[in-house]
């Protein structure tokens, strides 16, 4: 079942180069343009394509960070601009997001376990004793010690940063999750830990990912379908056996044809 879409969106930007609106070159570029795709339960689509496609863009206005220009985004069949204040608040405990950089996503100032409980008390799911408890349960659920809560984001690794951010996006329990570039910034190893844990939640849960990245090898071994995005444009989507054995678009031929190999998961 769809849970999260796009329709027709569009995004423009003021220009600093790149492919540029009106006759005389104008003052406008389109990062986004009439981009169609659909999130289903339970499934990860892929999101892929060459730093400046448009991937993160349309991911921010997937999960209500920016807002299209034109087009519209969905969330259970309604669009985000026609939603009620408690329709927007349903969204935003549905639809989470991973962030690239985990330490940059991070409040420095917070212990992971006030960081997490801040999330409990704005989204008024528990407090006190239960908060505590929910961000034990949290850690432990992405693989890191109940003793985390007390230490701050600088004390962990990369990947040990990863998780927290991973937990912090699932303490409102959402049905979906953006991903946006989630192990880029990770070393292979530790990449490998991090897809197993979004594979394993994603099993216990239920979740639906987009997942963004402009790593083919790693969307192998991950992705149920594959989106790919050219110039702001989504030029091919399909199963991903098919659009690995049998591309149909030359970009997408041209990306395949430099994807290094993917360690075994562990």
């Amino acid at each position: 079942m769809t849970v999260l879409a796009a329709q027709g969106v569009t995004r423009r930007f003021a220009s600093r180069g790149g492919r540029r609106l009106g006759r005389s070159g104008g003052s406008a570029v389109l990062a986004v343009d009439d981009v169609t795709l659909e999130v289903a339960s339970g499934e990860t689509l892929a999101l892929v394509g060459e730093s400046g496609s448009g991937k993160s863009t349309l991911g921010r206005m997937l999960v209500g960070l920016e807002t299209p220009d034109a087009g519209a985004v969905l969330f259970d069949g309604r669009r985000l601009d026609a939603m009620s204040r408690s329709e927007l608040v349903s969204f935003h405990r549905g639809v989470q997001v991973v962030f690239q950089d985990p330490h940059g996503s991070l409040n420095p100032r917070l212990t992971v376990g006030a960081m997490l409980e801040e999330v409990f008390t704005v989204h008024s799911i528990a407090t006190g004793a239960e908060a505590a408890r929910r961000v034990v349960a949290l850690l432990e659920r992405v693989g890191l010690d109940p003793g985390a809560a007390r230490r701050y984001p600088h004390e962990f690794s990369g990947g040990q940063r990863q998780r927290v951010g991973i937990a912090r996006a699932l303490a409102v329990e959402p049905t979906i999750l953006v991903a946006d570039e989630p192990v880029s910034a990770l070393d292979v190893s530790v990449q490998a830990k991090i897809l197993g844990l979004l594979a394993d939640l994603q099993h216990e849960l239920g979740l639906g990912y987009l997942f963004i990245s402009h790593d083919l090898a790693v969307v192998r071994a991950v992705a149920d379908r594959v989106a790919v995005m050219c110039a702001g444009r989504i030029v091919e989507t399909g199963p991903v056996d098919r659009l690995y054995d049998r591309p149909r678009s030359e970009y997408t031929r041209a990306l395949l044809s430099a994807v290094p190999t993917l360690p075994q998961l562990t």
